[in-house]
């Protein structure tokens, strides 16, 4: 059991928030793709593959980051800086994690198959960044938001349709928006040992890019809405975003560690209000 207890560590399963983070602009897309009406079936394909990439994504960040969080107060006793799970067995739950979620894009299309190497690359790639520029957060922001074209294809959608990838950027600027608040829980223990983020790039004007971030989201967000012919309950979702995102700033104004970290959490706020106002424009 206790053994358990390290993968589930290791791979997040007891902390779902950067699932969830994941999984809204994941329906959102499929939502649009489809109308309001997408297949059921990959709804659940998409759901169970956004956990378990996810997951996957987790332990190859944990094994990139091995030498370094045990100097990080907040990584320290993860399981595999602390010795409790081994190289050898990251390496094979990361693989493991991988292979399911490639069964699942299986029962789906061939364009969609074949774009879920670039997402399978971006995944890989993303925990490595923080050692060479000071923008991990866009490579997680590019990683989170591939799921959205592979919706698209998925749902029988144009790849080259303008709301996708305005949905596709909206949600980089986004994700880049509430990893920084993040990454400001670990700005002075990465500062030590050189580890770069976007929080150590923005510095004294973090709160104001974050902000910035932000209202370019609900722009785009807005777009897509009006664009879209979407209803009342849809705006309405986006509005309340607002005053969510407002609260983030709030709490996280004096960039205490804890503050920034609840304002990162809070973000499953907006993921799902956004969702909700989105189903709610197709129904009423």
């Amino acid at each position: 059991m206790s053994k358990l207890t390290d993968y589930a560590d290791l791979t997040r399963f007891n902390r779902p928030i950067g699932s969830l983070l994941l999984m809204w602009p994941t329906l959102w897309a499929l939502w649009l793709a489809a109308d309001g009406w997408p297949e059921w079936h990959l709804v659940l394909i998409f759901v169970l593959g956004v956990f378990s990439m996810r997951s996957a994504g987790c332990v190859i960040n944990d094994y990139a980051d091995r030498k370094v969080d045990g100097h990080v107060d907040r990584t320290k006793n993860r399981p595999l800086p602390s010795g409790r799970v081994t190289e050898k067995e990251a390496l094979i739950v990361f693989a493991g994690l991988v292979l399911l979620s490639f069964v699942l894009v299986l029962f789906t299309d061939l364009r969609t198959i074949a774009l879920s190497f670039a997402g399978l690359f971006l995944a890989a790639l993303y925990p490595f960044m923080k050692r060479y520029t000071h923008l991990p957060q866009v490579f997680l922001g590019l990683a989170f938001s591939w799921a959205i074209p592979m919706a698209y294809s998925a749902q029988g959608g144009n790849l080259l349709d303008t709301q996708l990838w305005m949905l596709f950027v909206a949600n980089l600027f986004w994700t880049v928006a509430y990893d920084t608040y993040y990454a400001m829980t670990d700005r002075p223990d990465d500062l030590k040992i050189g580890v770069k983020s976007t929080a150590i790039l923005f510095g004294q004007y973090d709160l104001f890019i974050i902000i910035v971030l932000q209202g370019l989201t609900l722009s785009l967000l807005t777009w897509i809405g009006v664009t879209s012919d979407l209803s009342w309950p849809y705006f309405f979702g986006l509005v309340v975003s607002v005053f969510w995102f407002f609260q983030q700033y709030q709490q996280a104004k004096d960039r205490e560690r804890q503050a920034c970290f609840r304002s990162f959490l809070d973000n499953n706020r907006v993921g799902y209000t956004v969702f909700i106002g989105l189903v709610l424009s197709y129904i009423i």
